[in-house]
């Protein structure tokens, strides 16, 4: 059970703007997560701008954004991500539900290919040590351009923060 109320978007007519804002561009949708920023509506509004960003205005492709995502979920054990993603939008994006699955410990599975691997490991480090390790960074840097490891790693903190606000606050999943 969440640790704060679930803002109710019917009984906050000061949040309405915001509240079509997030509608708008959730496909109707006002998620819990959301219901829970409301209670600072302009930290709502822009987590939505920020997250649209990094999700969907970058040059990454929509397979590399879902391992992202997935991975970090896991690593910060926020299943409330994990699952909305496997259900919504990796298989759209590429990635199988075996690979969902594999993500939860990648190093020992054999289904990410080279790049794949690379991207996985430098998520590991930002996630786990903050500090990435050269070798690490210099093997990211392999199979990746500037821009692309500019926004990989904005996209490995987004869902840092954003899956540790989720745990945080002990956010509930969607009634489905």
């Amino acid at each position: 059970m969440a640790r704060i109320s679930l803002i109710d978007d019917m009984a906050a007519p000061e949040s309405a703007a915001v509240v079509g804002k997030i509608r708008g561009a959730r496909g109707g949708r006002l998620l819990n997560f959301y219901r829970a920023l409301l209670h600072s509506p302009a930290l709502a509004s822009a987590w939505l701008d920020f997250n649209n960003a990094v999700r969907f205005q970058t040059a990454l492709d929509d397979r590399l954004r879902e391992l992202v995502i997935i991975r970090v979920a896991h690593l910060n054990g926020a299943g409330y991500v994990v699952d909305i993603h496997k259900a919504r939008y990796a298989e759209p994006a590429g990635v199988t539900r075996s690979e969902v699955e594999a993500l939860a410990d990648w190093a020992r599975a054999s289904v990410f290919g080279p790049r794949e691997c690379a991207m996985l490991a430098y998520v590991d480090a930002m996630t786990r040590d903050v500090t990435v390790p050269e070798a690490v960074f210099k093997t990211l840097r392999e199979h990746y351009g500037e821009r692309e490891t500019v926004e990989l790693t904005v996209l490995v903190a987004a869902y840092n923060m954003h899956t540790r606000v989720l745990r945080a606050l002990d956010i509930d999943p969607e009634n489905a």
